[in-house]
């Protein structure tokens, strides 16, 4: 984190992201700003509260692309939620403190993931361990248990008989055999019977009566791979202290979680204290504790939401920041706005970024031994559709491209695997052909790019 200086930060969105330099810049600073927080005093370290940021900009130029990276870049716990969701049928009034609960989980699972790397040469150890005892059971054990003593001849055969299946393990002889595995589950001495909402409520059930639940042995065979798979999880289970992870998980939300809150002009009121207004005005009043710091009760502890960093985001199209009411108003003090993409900008994504569409569409079906490469006319071309089509319907962004891209190669896709060491390169004649009269009928072009 302390390498990670505003302008590398940048630097790495931009590997991803085409423009939108004063949104990385935003997100950038606040970034640094939680490492400039922890190296402060215990005392001033509590009163530092996070700047958390609102993106103004249309659907598809980059606003949750930015916020994933970011949080990828720290290692953080993400979670992207919309705001609209609380504001749906059957959602009105649902527990906007949820989302600290799915963000503690998404942080307790990373953490988990990192402490099971630490220990995975050792469970393998112990599995595979345990993998040729279900091979090539002990005497003993063949025995009953019942204490037999074993002459050093017949012990030594053993070791060796255990060593040799062990080298055919490695090498994947066993590979076919199968096992018996012995699998533990808890099982629901009662059920719920299942109507919309209530899965959650027997998923809550089973999590809150945990201990209680007795878990039944179940007894499966499995080829010698699926069964140290298993072993290896088992192990690793009863290597990891989880009360050490989750109170890890819980440092983690508190101190670098980032919660994007999409589609927030959805729930901005124009002022009417009536009609849907007043549900949306619910929603931010709802939102406000949260943002504000408060703390949230999870099944693996009380956490707090002071320090978690919370970048909003929404088009304002029809409303505009102003209409959230003046207390989220104020913890939502960085505003940026995001520039509208046009043809340029399209060439560039298509392009330059790591993760380029082209890059992606060429390695696909490359999978299938068909190299297809993309002209640089092709590309202005690929752009130029994809503005025109925004333009004339509804602009979705840079989204738009994948929707051309998939129509362009959707022939050559569906052929992929006939065409063995095929080679096509993709020019502005190519693209002309396959798209030029989608693009010319407005009607046509509305309904399939």
């Amino acid at each position: 984190m302390e390498n990670l200086t505003p302008r590398k930060i940048v630097e790495e969105l931009d590997k991803y992201i085409i423009g939108q330099h004063k949104a990385k810049k935003a997100v950038a600073i606040a970034l640094r700003n939680r490492w400039r927080r922890l190296q402060l005093s215990p005392e001033l370290k509590d009163e530092v509260l996070p700047k958390n940021i609102i993106m103004i900009g249309p659907t598809g130029v980059g606003k949750t692309e930015i916020a994933r990276r970011l949080a990828r870049l720290a290692h953080a716990p993400f979670l992207k939620i919309e705001a609209s969701k609380f504001t749906e049928v059957g959602y009105v009034g649902r527990d906007v403190e949820s989302m600290i609960r799915d963000l503690t989980e998404i942080s307790l699972n990373m953490v988990k993931s990192e402490h099971i790397e630490k220990i995975q040469e050792k469970a393998k150890s112990l599995a595979e361990e345990r993998l040729l005892d279900l091979l090539l059971p002990s005497p003993r054990s063949a025995a009953g248990g019942r204490g037999i003593s074993l002459e050093d001849e017949e012990k030594e055969k053993y070791k060796e008989t255990r060593e040799r299946l062990r080298q055919q393990f490695k090498e994947g002889k066993l590979d076919n055999r199968y096992v018996d595995v012995e699998v533990r589950e808890r099982v629901m001495p009662f059920g719920v019977i299942s109507n919309v909402g209530l899965e959650e409520l027997e998923i809550n059930l089973k999590e809150m009566l945990g201990g209680l639940i007795p878990e039944k042995a179940k007894r499966k065979k499995a080829k010698v791979p699926e069964a140290l798979k298993i072993l290896v999880q088992e192990e690793a289970n009863k290597l990891i202290d989880m009360d050490k992870v989750a109170k890890e998980a819980i440092e983690r939300v508190q101190q670098t979680g980032i919660i994007f809150i999409d589609e927030i002009d959805k729930v901005a009121s124009r002022g009417h204290a009536y009609g849907p207004d007043v549900s949306r005005e619910g929603v931010q009043r709802d939102l406000l504790p949260v943002v504000e710091g408060t703390t949230v009760t999870t099944k693996h502890g009380p956490v707090k939401t002071e320090h978690i960093l919370f970048i909003a985001a929404g088009a304002f199209h029809m409303t505009k920041p102003s209409d959230l009411i003046p207390e989220l108003q104020g913890r939502f003090p960085i505003r940026v706005e995001l520039e509208a993409l046009g043809k340029d900008e399209f060439v560039r994504i298509l392009t330059e970024p790591y993760n380029a569409l082209t890059k992606q569409y060429t390695a696909l079906l490359a999978t299938e031994n068909v190299e297809i490469t993309f002209r640089k006319d092709a590309v202005e071309e690929i752009a130029g559709i994809a503005a025109t089509v925004n333009e004339k319907t509804e602009n979705i962004g840079a989204r738009r491209l994948h929707t051309v891209l998939e129509k362009l190669l959707e022939d050559i896709s569906f052929e992929a695997p006939e065409k063995k060491n095929g080679k096509l390169p993709i020019d502005r004649e190519y693209v002309r052909t396959k798209l030029a009269d989608i693009v010319k009928d407005e009607d046509l072009s509305r309904y399939i790019l």
